[in-house]
């Protein structure tokens, strides 16, 4: 007779069974081929509750239970000032699925309410500001956040209707500001999609972001709510019908990029045009 298995075992094989090719295939993709971890990192897992970092951490725990590379974690929590209520669900839903996590406490909430613009921008770096230094105490090399595939298109085409640039989200960056340590992103190919599936197959819920400024977007039940990024993922939902491969093809082409059709481009901070060469008899 076959033993009971526990809600962490379900879930667990729930990524590895069900949902293996939508999340832990593309998640393995990820990891390999942009070289995010090697023998002896130390990675701290950045969990802020909300679906992708959770799926994040228990991708990465169960990686670390079956790789034959050898790294260690920290599931890192910061608590930018939730209400008691949020605080209380991501402490379950990390306990509902064995994660280990370390919680620090920050004042981030109570200092981007007064700022008018931006205040999603700030709360962004200070976020990451926090969560660097706090890795960096726990010995860790590495932070890892959950951005997925669907972050990765609409930051391309936010970049473009609003910021005026072609511009990506890469893979993994190290920072300027903290010396040796890196930011990994390990759900670089996973779709936002295949995370609500599996999010809605266990019967889990998840933070949104717990802050008054996207209130709206918990409210529309949708996940779309009014903001440029949820207006982009709109758009992207309306060009979908006609392309289902629209997401796809942006993909492929910021792995693509071919500079020589370009008039202009900026390369470690400096700015180059096609007239550098052109004329020279170098130019392609």
């Amino acid at each position: 007779m076959s033993r009971e298995l526990t809600p962490c075992q379900l879930i667990e094989r729930s990524i590895q069974k069900k949902y293996r090719k939508e999340l832990w295939t593309p998640f393995v993709a990820a990891v390999k081929r942009y070289e995010l971890i090697q023998a002896g990192d130390r990675i701290a897992v950045c969990v802020s509750g909300g679906k992708d970092s959770m799926l994040l951490a228990k991708l990465m725990q169960l990686l670390q239970r079956h790789s034959d590379v050898p790294f260690g974690l920290e599931f890192l929590v910061m608590d930018p000032g939730y209400a008691p209520a949020n605080r209380r669900q991501i402490e379950m839903n990390a306990q509902k699925l064995g994660i280990p996590v370390t919680i620090f406490e920050t004042d981030i909430f109570d200092v981007t309410v007064s700022v008018e613009k931006n205040p999603c921008y700030l709360c962004a770096r200070m976020r990451r500001g926090h969560l660097y230094s706090h890795a960096r105490e726990l010995g860790c090399n590495k932070i890892a956040l959950g951005h997925h595939f669907n972050d990765v298109i609409e930051t391309t085409v936010m970049g473009m209707f609003w910021g005026a640039q072609l511009q990506g989200m890469m893979p993994k960056v190290r920072s300027k500001n903290f010396e040796g340590m890196e930011l990994i992103r390990p759900l670089y190919c996973v779709h936002e999609e295949d995370i609500l599936a599996w999010k809605r197959y266990n019967g889990l819920e998840f933070l949104q972001c717990a802050c008054r400024f996207t209130e709206a977007v918990h409210a529309s039940g949708d996940g779309v709510g009014e903001s440029k990024r949820q207006e982009v993922k709109q758009l992207l939902r309306t060009l979908r019908r006609d392309n289902p491969d629209i997401e796809k093809s942006v993909f492929n082409a910021i792995h693509a990029v071919c500079l020589d059709t370009f008039p202009a481009w900026k390369s470690r901070g400096e700015e180059h045009t096609f007239l550098e060469e052109y004329g020279s008899g170098n130019e392609k």
